[in-house]
């Protein structure tokens, strides 16, 4: 569970994870032959800049689901000025026990999250919720070569021992039993615009409110040092979008 200087360093940023809308459009298109007013899940939505995206792609209902609560007042906060709160309903939840209703969305969406459950695992658990032919959209962290440098691969397993290549990720949706539509790369540019950019910003604040105190400006840097590290290795991995198509036979 993050702690409390996590929360810190990450709120008030425009996305939670690398993204950007021209992505989600690009996801979104993949989809075919959707109902004139889909329903879809949103999970892990963050502060909901996909959300408020997807709503404007779709005339549908769209779930924002996440188990962080200023997240969803963001969200509340956004759908409210856009006038689209009759569209958005919000659900306070881990993406691990959503309380949702089995069989009922044509979409479900997760952009920068699905590791925390994994790819496997996600996959397997949400094809319950999700309609006949219901789709699902997500980004996933992979590495681009098969000889990242000895650093990237560290890093990575520290923090997502289950990383892989796109190949395999590609195999594991033909194994939960999914057609995979698309993929795509997402531009080195989502990850800087309205992540890492304000990101750093932020921390810039942070280290002055904390010069005194260690065990935060640990926090800091530790941060300091992913967004360092794709400077200067983004090369060797990046976000990959996949969507898939769940098979009803």
């Amino acid at each position: 569970m993050p702690d409390e200087m996590f929360w810190e360093i990450h709120s008030g940023l425009p996305r939670e994870g690398p993204g950007d809308n021209t992505s989600t459009r690009h996801a979104f298109e993949l989809m075919k032959d959707l109902p004139l007013h889909p329903h879809i899940l949103d999970v892990a939505c963050g502060p909901g800049m996909q959300t408020m995206e997807l709503a404007r792609l779709s005339d549908g209902e769209i779930t924002a689901l996440d188990f962080h609560l200023p997240f969803l007042q963001e969200v509340d906060r956004r759908v409210r000025e856009s006038g689209i709160a009759n569209r958005v309903k919000t659900v306070h939840a881990s993406m691990m026990e959503m309380p949702v209703s089995e069989g009922h969305f044509n979409i479900i969406w997760c952009e920068g999250a699905m590791y925390i459950m994994g790819v496997r695992e996600a996959l397997g658990d949400w094809r319950r919720f999700l309609a006949p032919g219901g789709y699902i959209a997500f980004t996933e962290p992979c590495f681009l070569t098969d000889e990242p440098s000895e650093e990237v691969r560290q890093a990575w397993m520290n923090d997502y021992p289950a990383m892989g290549s796109i190949e395999n990720t590609k195999k594991i949706i033909e194994e939960t039993n999914y057609d995979n539509l698309g993929h795509f790369v997402i531009p080195d540019s989502a990850w800087w615009d309205e992540y890492y950019t304000p990101q750093e910003a932020r921390l810039k604040v942070l280290r002055e409110k904390y010069h005194d105190v260690p065990e935060k400006l640990k926090h800091i840097e530790e941060t300091q040092a992913e967004i360092d590290m794709h400077r200067q290795y983004s090369r060797y991995y990046g976000y990959i979008f996949f969507v898939v198509q769940k098979r009803d036979r």
